[in-house]
């Protein structure tokens, strides 16, 4: 064991304790973590970065993320720049930033992995200041994700659900949208449904999209979805699902550090993490450099995702 169980705070959101499913996931990774470990539960309306760093304030110095990527991006921007740790216990539908770190889906083989892992040093990106730790997205993809929340709050959640929204979204597209991208200086100006502006590489590598190499490398892989009809993001997505998405036919690669994208729409609206929020253009998307400490399994403990 790496990690002592009394410096670890376990941050819930106010959700997980109704779940009976997420509740009873909770349940077997607190015991798995020892009496000595913590957990707090946020209420809705309170600021998540102001709860985050109180526990930090009170001594803990590994938080653990306790549900699905948007959680976890919401307790990695509050720990951006901080000495404590994050820790992630997956409890979401993808759970893409966990899966890519090789941790057991299960909460008490996840409990485990933590307090057997280390500490590691991870740069990050963020759009106007707002961290994230898999993709940010302008275009489509926001109204997706509300297409998304609309069913989930009807039907429950489910992958399926997931992917009847992601369907019925395209059939209603309308148009793409007018911006303009400036990539390391060079300017661009486009017209496209969807700028998806990557940093996990497992998601790339799950969907067998290029771009791995250059999030190693501490840069965003940025595509820009090619066409503007139905018929064109219908393909797209049946591509998607069969990876065989093509660069230079279905989508353009833009490999950078620094992108800025300008927008016909003051406040356009952008995904991130599953989250999203209207945000004022122009959309400056930064590299932080070794800005989070993160706790990996050690290699015994990891699992294929």
């Amino acid at each position: 064991m790496t990690i002592a169980p009394e410096t670890i705070c376990v941050v819930a959101n106010p959700g997980s304790g109704r779940n009976s499913r997420d509740a009873a996931a909770i349940g077997q990774a607190m015991r798995a973590f020892g009496p000595a470990a913590t957990l707090r539960r946020w209420r809705k309306g309170e600021d998540l970065d102001e709860f985050v760093q109180r526990a930090v304030a009170d001594g803990f110095s590994t938080i653990v993320a306790a549900g699905g990527d948007g959680t976890v991006m919401g307790v990695a921007h509050a720990l951006l720049h901080s000495p404590a740790n994050l820790a992630v216990l997956p409890l979401g539908t993808f759970n893409y930033f966990a899966r890519g770190l090789g941790l057991p889906q299960d909460p008490e083989g996840a409990a485990r992995a933590i307090l057997a892992g280390h500490p590691r040093k991870v740069s990050v990106g963020s759009v106007n200041g707002q961290l994230f730790l898999n993709n940010a997205s302008v275009g489509l993809y926001p109204t997706i994700l509300q297409a998304r929340e609309d069913v989930y709050a009807r039907w429950g959640r489910s992958r399926l659900l997931a992917h009847w929204s992601v369907l019925r979204t395209l059939i209603r597209f309308q148009r793409p949208s007018r911006l303009v991208l400036t990539a390391d200086g060079l300017r661009q100006e486009l017209k496209t449904p969807l700028i998806f502006v990557a940093r996990s590489a497992y998601q790339l590598e799950r969907f067998g999209l290029q771009g791995a190499k250059a999030i190693s490398d501490d840069q965003f892989a940025v595509f820009v979805a090619r066409g503007g009809t139905r018929w064109h993001l219908l393909k797209l997505a049946l591509r998607l699902a069969l990876r065989r998405v093509q660069a230079g036919q279905d989508v353009d690669v833009i490999t950078t550090r620094d992108l800025v994208l300008e927008t016909a729409k003051r406040r356009p609206k952008v995904a991130f993490d599953g989250e999203k929020r209207r945000m004022l253009a122009p959309l400056t998307f930064t590299i932080h450099d070794d800005a989070l400490n993160i706790i990996v399994p050690d290699e015994a403990d990891k699992v294929e995702a």
